[in-house]
């Protein structure tokens, strides 16, 4: 199959890499950045870069439109223009409901909306990695013109890449996403800028914020040229759910000060269920069957690697994990997500013959995250 791709950065050329090797296809790439599209021909991203976007099209089955949001609509008229009915387009856009309804009549019926729930805060084809999608849910929005062989024939090249294809109406998807990628990043945002600018008797938070404030705040300033983009282009959606949060804050707000214990209980409980839930989700796992360690690492070189041997050398698998530093005097808590009470047992008795301070909770339990 003969696969072009306009946009060669961090998706775009993890995307190539996954075509070439994982389903075998012939990938022509082009970038507005040359820099960039010899990054992706080096780390063999693409077969060839082509100097223009409609050579890029020639002999092209698919074209894959993976620029930033705010161009991909006018790149998909341009992709229409330059190729004939036989050509299937698709994006991976994180916004569909605006891209979707943009294409022209001509385009309609060989236009499929496309979003992989992937990526990494890297940027650019120097990044790019084929096993990115493996796993991941890979949402396909075509319109009612939309014809439907090409959907099925986009729906099992994603799922050759190793992805999951969830068919969905555009303008349920951008609801979704904006609850769960967009308006996290909102809230990320908001509470960098809201620490920064407090100030507590003349002592900034900032100087003595924990590992739940670096947690909360990981995605905060991202790329800003990409999200003004993305919060503008799904605005409507974005909104909406920056406007039930500030009801929900209202109620929390009125539970704080009327000492409504039972409310604030129950309201912590709901939240803790829906984590696990969604734990549970991503490691298509039960709840009961995840178990979270806690690992104190010490902060000197080898530390982390060390306790990654460690479970590496007895067979013991780690579905997530993620660091906090606390400071260079008190080291550091590494989390690890292991699958099955037994494993895990096992995990935190093979940490503690090596020295480490390890505990562990069952998810389902609810007993982890404690105060700092």
């Amino acid at each position: 199959m003969q696969v072009a791709i306009a946009g060669l950065g961090l998706m775009g050329g993890s995307l190539g890499l996954a075509l070439r090797e994982q389903a075998g296809t012939h990938v022509t790439g082009f970038d507005l950045d040359p820099v960039e599209a010899a990054v992706a021909l080096e780390r063999g991203c693409v077969d060839r870069v082509a100097d223009s976007l409609a050579e890029a099209c020639v002999g092209a089955e698919l074209v894959i439109v993976a620029t930033p949001v705010s161009a991909i609509a006018g790149v998909v008229e341009a992709v229409v223009a330059a190729t004939d009915a036989s050509v299937t387009i698709t994006d991976i856009g994180s916004t569909k409901g605006q891209v979707v309804a943009a294409v022209s009549a001509a385009g309609r019926g060989r236009f499929i909306g496309g979003h992989p729930i992937c990526g990494s805060e890297a940027h650019g084809a120097a990044h790019a990695r084929a096993e990115l999608f493996t796993g991941a849910t890979y949402f396909l929005t075509p319109s009612v013109e939309s014809e439907p062989a090409r959907l099925a024939s986009l729906h099992a090249l994603v799922t050759a890449i190793g992805a999951r294809p969830v068919v969905i109406d555009a303008a349920a998807h951008d609801r979704i996403v904006a609850l769960t990628s967009h308006f996290p990043h909102v809230l990320a945002n908001v509470l960098a800028v809201q620490v920064a600018d407090a100030d507590v008797d003349g002592h900034s938070p900032l100087h003595s914020a924990g590992g739940s404030f670096r947690d909360m705040t990981r995605v905060a300033g991202a790329n800003p040229a990409i999200w003004v983009d993305i919060l503008l282009d799904n605005r409507e959606a974005v909104l909406a759910a920056v406007e039930d949060a500030q009801a929900r804050l209202g109620v929390v707000a009125e539970a704080l000060r009327t000492s409504d214990n039972a409310f604030l209980e129950g309201w912590i409980g709901a939240a803790g269920e829906a984590r696990r839930a969604a734990l549970a989700q991503a490691h298509r796992a039960a709840p009961e069957d995840l178990h979270e360690l806690m690992v104190s690492v010490s902060d000197r070189p080898g530390a982390i690697s060390s306790i990654v041997q460690t479970l590496s050398a007895g067979g013991i698998n780690m579905e997530e994990f993620a660091l906090s530093h606390i400071s260079p005097e008190r080291g550091g808590e590494l989390r690890i997500v292991i699958a099955g009470e037994a494993t895990a047992e096992r995990a935190v008795a093979l940490l503690m013959a090596t020295g480490c301070i390890a505990t562990r909770d069952a998810i389902s339990g609810g007993t982890h995250g404690g105060a700092e």
